[in-house]
C-alpha cells in the first residue's frame, strides 16, 4: 500500500461524519450529473456510479430519486463545481472543491474564512505542483480474483495501486485514467461499490502540535460550508 492510500486513511473527515451532510454533498452531486448526461443511470456513467456512492451511503432511494427529478425541473438551481487554493498559516497548502449556484457568495465565504484564521486564498492553479489528481475505485473482493492478473490487465490504464482493504478491492491511478478503468470494470462485471476523486500532496508539511490546532481550525470551518464538497491539504 502506497503513498495514496497512507495519506486517505489519515485524512479525518469530520464533515462526512454527519449523515445530514454527506446526503447534501450526494444530492447536489446526482442532481448535476443528471443535468450533464441526462437522468437515465444506464447511459450515463457518472450518474450511475454515483448512485453506488450514494447506496453505499445508506442515502433512501427515494432521495435520489428526487435528486435526478431535480434536474429535469426548470426552477433548478444550477451548481457549478469551483476549486479554490491557497495557504494556511505555517505554509500548510489548501485545496477546496466546491459545488455552488452562486460562486460570488462562496468565494467570499472562502476568502474571509482564510483571512480570519490567517491564511491567504491564492490564485487557480498554484499548488498543481503540490498536489497529485487521483481516482479511486472501491470494489466488492471476490477471492476467486486473481489480483496480479488484474494488475497487469489494467497496466495500461496508469494504475498505482491495487490491494485488498476492509474486505474491499481497491484500485488507485491516476485522475485520466477513469473512465478507462470505469470501462474496463464494467465490462469485466466487477461490481464497483464506490469511487472518488482525490488531491493527495507530494510533499507533505511538518507543523508543531500547537500550529496544527491553528490550521486544523480553518479546515473545519471550509469544512462546515456548504457549499464546500472536498478539502485537501499536505499538512503530515
Amino acid at each position: 500500500m502506497g503513498r495514496a492510500f497512507e495519506y486517505r486513511k489519515a485524512r479525518k473527515f469530520k464533515r462526512w461524519g454527519n449523515m445530514a451532510r454527506v446526503f447534501t454533498r450526494l444530492t447536489r452531486e446526482i442532481t448535476m450529473a443528471a443535468k450533464a448526461g441526462g437522468p437515465d443511470p444506464a447511459n450515463n456513467t457518472k450518474l450511475r456510479l454515483l448512485i453506488q456512492n450514494a447506496r453505499h451511503e445508506n442515502m433512501p432511494k427515494d432521495n435520489v430519486d428526487r435528486a435526478i427529478k431535480r434536474a429535469t425541473e426548470k426552477e433548478s438551481k444550477d451548481y457549478k463545481e469551483i476549486a479554490y487554493e491557497g495557504y494556511a498559516p505555517y505554509g500548510v497548502a489548501i485545496y477546496i472543491e466546491t459545488a455552488t449556484d452562486n460562486p460570488t457568495r462562496t468565494v467570499a465565504n472562502i476568502r474571509s474564512y482564510f483571512n480570519k484564521h490567517n491564511g491567504s486564498l491564492g490564485t487557480s492553479g498554484m499548488l498543481d505542483f503540490i498536489f497529485d489528481h487521483k481516482c479511486s475505485f472501491r470494489l466488492a473482493y471476490d477471492p476467486a480474483i486473481d489480483l496480479e492478473e488484474l494488475e497487469l490487465n489494467l497496466i495500461d490504464f496508469n494504475i498505482e495501486e491495487v490491494f485488498v482493504d476492509e474486505d474491499d478491492l481497491m484500485i488507485y491511478a491516476d485522475f485520466q485514467s477513469f473512465g478507462p478503468i470505469q470501462k474496463y470494470l464494467e465490462e469485466n462485471n466487477l461490481e464497483i461499490k464506490t469511487f472518488s476523486f482525490e488531491r493527495i500532496p507530494n510533499d507533505l508539511k511538518e507543523v508543531t502540535d500547537e500550529q496544527r490546532i491553528e490550521v486544523e481550525k480553518l479546515i473545519e470551518k471550509l469544512e462546515e460550508d456548504d457549499d464546500v464538497t472536498n478539502v485537501f491539504h499536505n499538512m503530515n
